[in-house]
């Protein structure tokens, strides 16, 4: 029996089975090999109804129109902001992601990111691997306790519950800014971003990438955070402006920050680099191994499930 094709945008390598995966199920066209995409694109248009993408690798405008037969597009990663959802929209083409499944990975990581901020836990592994400690070179300063202190979380979706959750387990306060008030949750809502921040010691940002956010996180909210204040993001770089970010930071102005994702990735700013008070991590908020097969199940499920029945299991919000 044949297999149904599927144009693949490009390697899935944050979970090395996955290509394979795919291969062993699917006539796979490997857009990335390509050394002419548009000719690529043009020898195979009438034959490629679904793209399988990531997260990080998105697909753009040019791609869709160029798939006149294109219905739907499978992406690994919960995020969609690297897909130009207007173009597929306009085509009618699903789109689909693979949500709820990394969630209590990446609100693990972002705790895993406060703590270490809070805690000088980065600084700390390098002035004993340095040897500073055993030839008492220098001192680390007082970190910061975590346990009893305002959690602020920007997005309440299933992430930001997530972190919200482990905050109650550390005795914690949670405010959250949201794009609407949510009346299922007993945290206290702010509808002012600046204000949020005045009243949070902890910042975490889990809202969508994308333009409606770019920037969302100014230097008035980082101001308004404080000295003693510590912003965490695990969502996109996009959010926060970085160099506001890094100025402010600089001054002393803001007190930490943990960082898993940037604006221009993989590029971090060198400033970032020096700073004792910045936990940097190369955005594998997902990266576990549970994880990442449960991504690759549910992309491999909505493929199946379009290929079946005309309809993917978890379609964008």
């Amino acid at each position: 029996m044949t297999k149904p094709r599927i144009l693949q945008i490009g390697s899935l390598t944050g979970h090395p089975p996955a290509d394979a995966e795919l291969a062993a199920r699917y006539d796979v066209l490997q857009y990335w090999k390509a050394s002419d995409p548009q000719a690529f694109l043009h020898e195979h248009a009438d034959s490629v109804e679904v793209i399988a993408t990531s997260a990080n690798i998105g697909c753009k405008a040019e791609v869709i129109n160029s798939l006149p037969k294109l219905k739907a597009i499978c992406s690994w990663g919960v995020g969609y902001d690297s897909i130009d959802v207007e173009a597929a929209q306009s085509r009618n083409v699903l789109i689909s992601n693979t949500p709820d499944v990394l969630n209590d990975c990446v609100a693990d990581l972002a705790w895993g990111l406060l703590i270490a901020s809070a805690r000088n836990i980065g600084w700390g592994d390098r002035f004993v691997r340095a040897n500073h400690w055993e030839n008492k070179v220098g001192n680390l300063t007082l970190g910061t306790r975590v346990s009893g202190k305002k959690l602020g979380i920007v997005g309440l979706g299933r992430i930001g519950e997530a972190i919200a959750r482990r905050g109650i387990g550390f005795d914690m306060e949670v405010g959250y800014h949201n794009r609407r008030v949510r009346s299922d949750v007993p945290h206290r809502y702010f509808e002012s971003l600046v204000e949020l921040a005045k009243w949070s010691d902890f910042l975490v940002i889990a809202t969508v990438g994308g333009a409606s956010t770019k920037g969302l996180i100014n230097e008035p909210v980082l101001r308004a955070l404080g000295p003693k204040g510590i912003l965490v993001n695990i969502a996109r770089g996009s959010v926060i402006d970085e160099p506001a970010m890094v100025q402010v930071l600089a001054e002393g102005a803001l007190g930490g920050a943990g960082l898993d994702v940037f604006d221009k990735e993989p590029k971090v700013p060198d400033a970032l680099k020096t700073m004792n008070n910045v936990v940097l991590m190369p955005h594998i908020a997902s990266a576990t191994h549970e994880t990442r097969r449960a991504m690759t199940d549910c992309l491999l499920e909505n493929l199946e499930s379009f290929f079946a029945k005309g309809k993917v299991l978890t379609p964008i919000d």
